[in-house]
């Protein structure tokens, strides 16, 4: 239900302890807080050519030589290579959700320092909660290195199943047995200290509904839980595995709560511009030394993380916003401008090279098609062929 912060109490299982419907000030039966006018449309149109289009091009004329013939060199060289070049066009969105679409992305709690490998969790809210974490890879200089886990049927989509590939996202078919062999194998190639990583983890495991959420309190009432209202009741297996696999090499844990004002979006709305009118995200940094080891321990820990968010979240529908506001500064509009220059310009020229060029360009970009599906779709990451002695150095160091 829109516009209420109350509740309502239904009786589970006879029980006399009630489940407390969820009711923030943000679902999707609202009005969208800009109207979608026929020049919205078209924009949003432009705004899918261009990225599609910028995608296609740059995946297929830069990812084989840096996600192949670098990575056959080095594999620390050829994760910075298209980490610096595809971040570039990471942060065409950014650039959209804040100067085109005008959405006030509003950071509080606490003001994190830079860190080369992250581990943070944070609340599902809706389908698009991911994306907004680039507007904080962004202002900390990472946004090239950010990594998520990802539902398996996502590695289907055309164009950005390659970008998830060659980025080294971890695709998951949610179903522990599977995954938890699948995220090892994975993480067990990021231990590298000089690798960046910014790995993102959505402990809830799906995104917000207030049919999920009955389900999550009736789970949560029948095992003597805490009742939630505005997140779900967290799994704690991949997050402790992520722990386990990268602990001896991070340099930081952020604890991150989503919020939006007004009403959730979905991937169309911040196409079209509509919604949200803001977005409200609050980071705490969580000391290594205090996350507990073993599984019971790490599940108690969470729930607990995750209760905390539920009386932030409940506090932010009452008041509007989140306690410490201001810790992040806006990003530069020059800045941003002439990334969205050089990404057009030099997908203007590939697309040139492509259709009035020489036949060989365009034998190129059939084999890259072909050499991008192949390795997509069985998950294959070319070897290190050259065996470099740092790298050997600092593996022993993580060892």
């Amino acid at each position: 239900m829109n516009g209420s912060s109350g509740s309502q109490g239904h009786n589970v299982n006879g029980g006399q302890k009630k489940v407390q419907h969820a009711s923030p000030l943000t679902l999707n039966n609202g009005s969208k807080h800009r109207p979608l006018t026929p020049m919205r449309r078209c924009r949003g149109v432009a705004c899918v050519v261009i990225i599609l289009s910028t995608a296609f091009t740059l995946i297929v004329f830069i990812a084989p030589i840096t996600t192949f013939l670098v990575r056959l060199v080095s594999v620390h060289y050829s994760r910075k290579a298209t980490s610096v070049l595809f971040g570039m066009w990471l942060s065409l969105w950014p650039f959209l959700f804040e100067k085109i679409n005008k959405t006030n992305v509003v950071f509080s709690g606490e003001s994190v320092l830079p860190k080369k490998r992250v581990l943070l969790f944070a609340n599902h809210r809706t389908e698009v909660d991911w994306m907004y974490l680039w507007d904080l890879a962004l202002r900390k200089g990472y946004l090239g290195y950010i990594k998520y886990i990802l539902k398996s049927s996502l590695m289907k989509l055309p164009v950005f199943s390659w970008a998830f590939h060659i980025f080294e996202f971890i695709p998951v078919e949610r179903k522990w047995e599977i995954d938890e062999a699948i995220i090892q194998n994975k993480l067990s190639a990021f231990k590298d200290p000089r690798d960046p990583l910014w790995l993102a983890v959505f402990p809830e495991g799906t995104d917000y509904t207030e049919k999920k959420c009955i389900k999550s309190q009736e789970y949560a009432l029948e095992h003597g839980l805490p009742i939630l209202k505005n997140v779900l009741l967290p799994k704690t297996k991949g997050f402790l595995c992520c722990l386990q696999e990268l602990k001896s090499s991070l340099d930081a844990v952020y604890d991150v709560t989503i919020a939006y004002k007004h009403r959730l979006p979905d991937f169309l709305d911040i196409i079209y511009g509509t919604d949200p009118s803001e977005v409200h995200i609050h980071i705490r940094t969580v000391k290594l030394c205090d996350i507990p080891t073993s599984e019971d321990e790490v599940t108690d820990w969470m729930i607990e993380r995750f209760r905390q968010k539920d009386q932030l979240l409940s506090d932010f529908f009452m008041q509007g916003h989140f306690p410490d506001e201001g810790t992040e500064g806006d990003v530069s509009t020059p800045e941003c401008l002439a990334n969205f220059i050089a990404i057009v310009s030099s997908t203007g020229f590939f697309l040139y090279l492509s259709l009035f060029s020489s036949v060989w360009f365009k034998v190129y970009v059939l084999l890259s098609c072909a050499y991008l599906t192949f390795v997509t779709y069985f998950s294959i990451q070319p070897p290190q062929l050259i065996c470099s002695s740092e790298g050997g150095t600092h593996a022993k160091k993580v060892l």
